[in-house]
């Protein structure tokens, strides 16, 4: 398989107005994702609300996901999960929707005893032949694994492939894994809503996993980058780090703000807690996506023309 680099941005849940699953707004930011020419596509993660989904609800759109993308991008299903045995369901589903890799969490209930954490994810590998993506997340998402510990566990689980790296300093902690874990680990990511992308890029990282809403951008930064265009990449870097910041305090309701804005979804609506946005902070939005404008128009996006009726 080709190794995995670039941008794979999280598609988020789209929900209806009264919380139901809204599969055609889904479908519609999924195919801006693919337009906007990003290098793959995870779902569920972090944020795509998945800890707010039920099962069912995770295997319908992973499978439908299946079908919407036929094979287009590398597709990364999320399969984090405290029960192995749902862990493996939630990855064999993404084994059957084509999916090249199964990005998990660390569980809790394992911190601290490295021979049931190395089962757990020994156990997810052997029964579904899925390559894995450790995701390190500092809690109370995860466990947020120290860099000697997540070495030993790739070394303990062959399938264990991809480290997404999400504790902080990340940029320090992606160093020492290319130390530590050598050719144990192919290729680490870096997230947190690509806050540290230039960062995590000069220390190693072969690509970014953020939220969605700016994709486009994120696509061209890596390629100037790539290009050894650094500079170019820095100002595109600094001219979205408001907004990336922003997004930090807001997550998914800020994602769905700007996506509905953008005319790809009919609904904000999340399910997850948090802090809502005021009629301040919309305020404070429209202000930054109009310093923007250049970059991410609000009356287009790529994959407009696959768009569903809403």
């Amino acid at each position: 398989m080709t190794p995995l680099a670039g941008v794979f941005p999280i598609l988020p849940t789209i929900f209806e107005s009264g919380g139901a699953l809204d599969l055609g707004g889904t479908r519609n930011v999924l195919e801006y994702i693919v337009a906007a020419g990003a290098a793959g596509v995870v779902f569920p993660g972090l944020a795509s609300e998945y800890d707010m989904l039920s099962v069912d609800e995770r295997l319908e759109v992973t499978a439908s996901l299946g079908q919407w993308i036929g094979g287009r991008v590398p597709f990364i299903v999320g399969a984090s999960h405290a029960d192995a045995a749902v862990a493996i369901r939630l990855a064999h589903a993404g084994a059957n929707a084509g999916a090249v890799a199964a990005m998990i969490l660390t569980p809790h209930a394992h911190a601290g005893d490295g021979d049931a954490m190395a089962r757990y994810f020994n156990d997810i590998h052997a029964a579904t032949g899925l390559a894995i993506m450790l995701q390190n997340a500092p809690a109370p998402l995860g466990v947020g694994l120290g860099v000697t510990e997540v070495a030993a566990l790739a070394r303990a689980v062959k399938g264990i492939r991809y480290a997404k790296e999400e504790t902080q300093p990340s940029g320090h902690r992606i160093t020492a894994l290319a130390a530590e874990a050598g050719h144990g680990v192919e290729a680490v990511f870096g997230g947190a809503g690509a806050r540290y992308i230039i960062d995590e890029l000069q220390r190693g990282a072969t690509g970014t996993m953020p939220a969605c809403e700016v994709t486009e951008v994120h696509v061209q930064m890596l390629a100037l980058y790539r290009s050894g265009n650094v500079d170019s990449a820095r100002d595109l870097f600094e001219r979205t780090l408001p907004l990336l910041s922003m997004q930090a305090v807001f997550r998914w309701r800020l994602t769905k703000a700007i996506l509905l804005r953008r005319g790809m979804i009919g609904s904000d609506y999340v399910r997850a807690p948090g802090p809502a946005l005021d009629r301040w902070d919309l305020r404070e939005l429209d202000a930054l996506l109009a310093r923007i404008a250049d970059l991410l128009p609000l009356d287009s996006y790529p994959g407009e023309q696959a768009r569903m009726p809403q």
